[in-house]
């Protein structure tokens, strides 16, 4: 087997190598050991390892975006406020 290297040059955002910097350095790893476990992992599951996946909202998150909708399309069932204190005078009202 052959100790020779070779570069791999990775464009990624500025914040996300700065927070995997400390966090491989919090584990006692450097950036180039890092991305070699990742490689040699994925070679040895013959995939990436761990799960991609496309996120699917909740069913939760599906009905509040249709009630959203609603509210959006009937404004008039619903009260509204200009400001903090119209807001606070109708909630502290004995209605």
């Amino acid at each position: 087997m052959s100790n020779l290297t070779s570069a791999i040059n990775v464009n990624v955002p500025k914040n996300v190598k700065d927070e995997a910097t400390v966090l491989f350095n919090n584990l006692g790893l450097n950036m180039s050991t890092a991305i070699n476990m990742f490689l040699k992992r994925s070679i040895s599951e013959r995939g990436i390892p761990f799960e991609i996946k496309e996120l699917t909202p909740s069913n939760e998150f599906k009905e509040a975006l249709q009630e959203l909708d609603y509210m959006e399309k009937h404004p008039e069932k619903y009260k509204s406020f200009n400001n903090v204190d119209e807001l606070m005078e109708d909630l502290n009202s004995a209605d």
